[in-house]
């Protein structure tokens, strides 16, 4: 979104936290987790709102972006995400509190307050541009999954519990960045590739030719409960797992 060549390099190929730590904005992986978490919430304090400074050095784009998006909620203006979608006005409470802070003779208390709800819409608007894009990300590589799942032939053995999908590949579940297919045995690694190639998509027609990549933790299983604990997520990336039964196969993925 920022075209920042660096923090897409950072995250390419795996850990975005790792690569944070390598290109010497922070000391440690979890140090990196605080300061990337500090930089999408908005921290000011403990040691999200220490280390967040460190990333404006290493990744001025990155961070102008979302340090841009706060400064317009703080004034009461609309963001968009990468597919302009457009946040929500605050309140009218909200607005009148910012006008009555305003006056020479406000009240000291109603300026702190007006000033601290400012900065909570804030916080608001810096995150919905990342989520809110991230969520479109998700919605294409949805779309992709079913369109070529749905191309898939049916099989002779039925898997009843999935009901009108008995025979056919398709999406179980969804849950932020984890994805689920149920998926007969013989089409497993049709239904892997599917999600895969989902993912270039979506990742394609959001941010073109630009250098980022959003690698997936793909797994097979003989059922998702076989996962349990053991599914990759990438911090701040997409991650996927699958998974199959026998008629009828479970592919997992998740991001």
């Amino acid at each position: 979104m920022a075209a920042d060549e660096a923090m897409a390099a950072a995250a390419r190929g795996g850990d975005l936290y790792a690569g944070v730590v390598a290109s010497g904005a922070v000391a440690t992986r979890e140090e990196a987790k605080y300061a990337v978490l500090g930089a999408m919430y908005g921290a000011t304090s403990g040691d999200s709102g220490r280390l967040v400074p460190r990333l404006r050095k290493v990744y001025p784009r990155a961070m102008a972006l979302v340090d841009d998006a706060a400064r317009v909620g703080e004034d009461g203006g609309i963001v968009s995400t990468w597919l302009g979608r457009s946040s929500p006005r605050p309140s009218t409470e909200w607005m009148r509190l910012q006008a009555d802070a305003t006056g020479a003779d406000a009240d000291p208390a109603v300026v702190s307050l007006a000033r601290r709800r400012a900065r909570e819409w804030g916080r608001f608007t810096r995150n919905f541009v990342v989520q809110g894009t991230a969520a479109e990300w998700s919605l294409i590589w949805l779309a992709e999954i079913r369109h070529r799942l749905a191309q898939l032939p049916e099989v002779f053995g039925a898997a009843e519990a999935s009901g009108p999908f008995a025979r056919e590949p398709h999406l179980a579940f969804f849950l932020h960045d984890e994805v689920i297919l149920h998926t007969p045995q013989e089409h497993a690694e049709a239904a892997a590739d599917a999600v895969r190639e989902a993912a270039a998509v979506a990742t394609s027609r959001l941010f073109g030719t630009f250098p980022i990549d959003v690698p997936l933790d793909l797994r097979i299983a003989d059922s998702a409960e076989k996962l349990e604990g053991r599914m990759g997520r990438l911090d701040g990336r997409v991650a996927g797992n699958r998974t199959e039964e026998r008629p009828g196969s479970t592919g997992q993925g998740g991001g």
